[in-house]
């Protein structure tokens, strides 16, 4: 049987600053309260999701690589990453601030921990009044300094504070320093990672197990890029029914699209699965003669072998971040 584009069952994750938008804005259908994370797309053990319809229903990312292989990646993502899926994506609902944290490069984490680095991007979906994204630093200090100024927080009078809104969006690469402020709902597109070194937590004390959660700044020490940038948000262009150039790093490549009417796209070249997030709007997404809804909050997987579709929107304007290897 022939592969088709495929959703898959998102895997919910409680943590202390969640909120109730990926419900009550995304959709998202849970019971437990405090869900900060939708994961849209997973092949982190323990937290896989599964092919929600047809005839793969139930199966893994695993499993549908092992089987098809060069089929479902692309021969050239198949050949560089085997069986192993290289991206993780997100939904994120920030109720409350989220640790000051980063994370390790490919090298370190290879070497640490037999695992990927996390390089990620951030796209802001909805934004609070005076919400920010904190990245990264605004002036240099002496890295000799580190441990005086994460324990009494005074590392974020050193951070770069931003205030955000709808369409924003951040390359966070290994080593930058980083934090999401209360009242953000994005989307996160990242390498296969779970690996997060937490440098400050504000004290907090987790509701459910009583205690503060584990910092962990001895091993942040060696990997933070302590040198300043000028500029830290995306610049992009938004050309209707156009794949616009969000982030293109060597991780992933990510564009936007604004959808006006319908748009049909060819992959024939890329060998790589694609990905479509909806970050706005209501499409149909057509594909050997089927057709699959795309709202806000939903995300697909186009197989390497998927390679022509129609996006349609049902509405004035839709919003897809497009990701590939």
């Amino acid at each position: 049987m022939k592969l088709y584009p495929i959703k898959f069952l998102p895997v919910f994750s409680y943590r202390l600053w969640g909120g109730e938008k990926l419900k009550t804005v995304l959709n998202k259908d849970y019971s437990e309260t405090n869900i900060g994370e939708s994961w849209e797309i997973s092949d982190i053990k323990d937290s896989e999701t599964l092919v929600k319809d047809g005839f793969l229903k139930g199966k893994t990312l695993n499993y549908l690589i092992e089987e098809f292989k060069g089929e479902f990646l692309g021969t050239k993502v198949f050949n560089q990453f085997g069986v192993k899926f290289p991206l993780l994506i997100k939904f994120i609902d920030a109720k409350k601030p989220l640790s000051v944290q980063v994370h390790p490069s490919n090298e370190i984490a290879k070497e640490r921990y037999d695992s990927f680095g996390k390089n990620e991007m951030w796209y802001v979906m909805e934004a609070d009044k005076d919400a920010e994204l904190i990245v990264g630093f605004d002036e240099k200090f002496d890295k000799e300094n580190f441990d005086t100024l994460v324990s009494d927080g005074s590392i974020l009078e050193k951070m770069h504070h931003e205030k955000v809104a709808e369409g924003d969006t951040f390359y966070i690469p290994t080593g930058r320093v980083h934090a999401i402020g209360a009242g953000v709902l994005l989307a996160e597109i990242q390498q296969t990672s779970d690996i997060t070194y937490r440098i400050f937590d504000y004290n907090r004390v987790d509701a459910r197990t009583g205690k503060l959660r584990d910092l962990h700044n001895d091993l942040a020490k060696d990997v933070i890029n302590f040198e300043p940038q000028k500029e830290y948000k995306t610049s992009y262009n938004r050309k209707t029914n156009f794949s616009n150039k969000l982030v293109h790093s060597p991780y992933f490549t990510s564009n936007i699209l604004f959808i006006e009417g319908s748009i049909k796209k060819d992959y024939t070249d890329l060998d790589s699965f694609v990905i479509f997030i909806c970050v706005d709007g209501d499409l149909a997404l057509i594909s050997n003669h089927k057709t699959y809804p795309l709202k806000k909050g939903e995300t697909i997987l186009l197989p390497a072998a998927v390679n022509t579709v129609e996006l349609i929107s049902k509405t004035k304007k839709s919003k897809l971040i497009e990701v590939y290897i």
